[in-house]
């Protein structure tokens, strides 16, 4: 097989250094989508020694923040040309269906543009009054320099706009690591970044595993930030690694999320109807494959039977296929190893008590077409408890458990009782109950009577084992940014301190 060339180093396309390549299969039939290059620890080094020459001598650091900013523009620009080559590509490659692939290079073009006026809206710093007319006293912004960029599988081309974004509107170089399963549309967003007039050397790619290039680009002596988004498991090595050189770390890892339900948000049909669609939205979106769904439904003990009953019938109707094909409305999970762990997960809830409401199986080979990928039916575990695996565990599959609570205290409770805190929501007809739980949730984003819907210009990350740092919003350009105080005494003079 002739070397396929999906490596990235200082503006050369190359193949692995070992040799090595990698299948990507089509989640949809288990067959080949593409073949690309299995980048080892010597791709990494030159990788990273390319971005660090390109942050200490080349121009993109110094380059000046419009025209950095006008770079940005150009690669929204030239997403949105390539919107339905991408949306297929992704699509393909994460067995999501085609519009939710439109919506997400929308939603990359969106955080292009919102950092670039970001950064481009900003003043040349904070001028600090210093008490004194002879001191010229500002606090900067600079970038931090080499960044390592480890994305997950589920979200790769949105999940690396997160982080290329504001690390090159802070004047950054990367090296990004895109998942060894869906590095595809990665692939071809760097290629858009060279397009754009990105200097050689600024964005480097290397497709290969967590380890040994994940593992390497958190230890690596000359990368300055490492951000990760992926795994408890995962992000907890990556710190490991990252801690012996103090080098700055983002973490973003995942969440078990509360989707709370009060009866009263159920109290009219249009309320009942709107609450049971968006729990179904909550849960099954990307076959659940989603660092923020709502895997937990929290529902009043009053509603739960006409409230669940509803779901599984209609969850029952979700229609599965290949995310490209007309009128399907959910995809395959991404790979076989994923579609196991959902059936273990499913298998240790019933052993533990759950009562199966809809779903738990695989599809028969004539409920779905193809028949050989990896699909799961939605599934609704009825009559859980915190102690069960299903429920403590992040899933990242199509099962949503139902809890139930009598009490306004009772459901913050439930909703607090998970390391997690990445995302919750709350739906109630009584707006100063629904927000008074929602400022009780330890959540980094709650929404109320919604779910899912976020903001570029509004921060994302998680509190507790949800991670550490932000992404997106002022907040999301501070991570690739140091401050420095600048004090300039503008009438120097002898302190005499010293006698002598």
């Amino acid at each position: 097989m002739a070397a396929v060339e999906t490596i990235h180093v200082d503006g050369t396309w190359q193949a692995a250094a070992s040799g090595a390549q990698r299948e990507v299969l089509d989640p949809a039939d288990a067959k080949t989508l593409a073949v690309v290059a299995e980048g080892g620890v010597e791709d990494t080094d030159a990788a990273v020694a390319a971005a660090r020459r390109a942050f200490d001598q080349g121009p993109w650091p110094g380059t000046p923040v419009a025209e950095r900013a006008a770079l940005l523009r150009r690669v929204a620009e030239l997403l949105q040309r390539d919107r339905e080559t991408i949306a297929l590509i992704e699509s393909r490659d994460t067995g999501k269906t085609l519009e939710e692939g439109r919506v997400d290079v929308d939603d990359v073009t969106n955080a292009f543009r919102y950092f670039a006026d970001l950064a481009a809206g900003e003043s040349a710093g904070r001028v600090i009054d210093a008490g004194t007319p002879d001191v010229h006293s500002v606090v900067v912004h600079e970038p931090v320099g080499v960044c390592a960029m480890i994305t997950p599988w589920n979200y790769p081309l949105l999940q690396a706009s997160w982080k290329i974004a504001p690390a090159l509107a802070a004047g950054n170089t990367f090296v990004i690591k895109p998942s060894e399963v869906t590095p595809l549309s990665t692939v071809h967003l760097v290629r858009l970044l060279a397009e754009a007039g990105l200097p050689a050397g600024v964005a480097n790619l290397v497709t290969g595993t967590g380890d040994p290039v994940g593992a390497r680009l958190s230890e690596h002596p000359d990368v300055d930030l490492v951000s990760f988004t992926g795994g408890l498991l995962s992000g907890t090595k990556v710190a490991q690694a990252a801690a012996p050189t103090v080098k700055k770390v983002a973490l973003e890892l995942g969440g078990k999320n509360p989707n709370v339900v009060f009866a009263d948000a159920c109290a009219t049909a249009e309320g009942f109807d709107t609450a049971v669609d968006q729990a179904l939205n909550a849960a099954f979106i990307h076959s659940g494959q989603v660092c923020s769904a709502g895997a937990r439904l929290i529902i009043e003990e009053s509603v739960r039977e006409r409230f669940v009953a509803e779901l599984a019938r209609r969850a029952e109707k979700i229609k599965l296929g290949r995310g490209t094909e007309d009128g399907v409305e959910c995809g395959p999970l991404v790979s076989a190893q994923q579609l196991d762990k959902t059936e273990a997960y499913v298998a240790s809830a019933l052993e533990e008590g759950a009562l199966l409401r809809c779903g738990g199986k695989q599809p028969e080979p004539n409920e779905v077409r193809p028949a050989t990928g990896y699909f799961y039916l939605p599934t609704v575990l009825d009559q859980c408890h915190r102690e069960m695996r299903v429920v403590r565990e992040e899933t990242f599959g199509p099962i949503l458990t139902v809890e139930s609570f009598q009490t306004e205290d009772e459901a913050v409770t439930l909703a607090n009782d998970t390391e997690y805190g990445l995302a919750g929501a709350v739906w109630s007809a009584d707006t100063a109950r629904a927000r008074r739980v929602a400022a009780r949730l330890r959540h980094g984003t709650v929404w109320i009577n919604d779910y899912h819907p976020y903001l570029p210009q509004a921060e994302w990350g998680g509190f507790g084992k949800s991670g550490v740092g932000r992404e997106l919003g002022p907040a999301g350009l501070d991570e690739y940014r140091e401050t420095k105080h600048v004090y300039e005494n503008l009438r120097p003079s002898p302190v005499r301190w010293f006698a002598g």
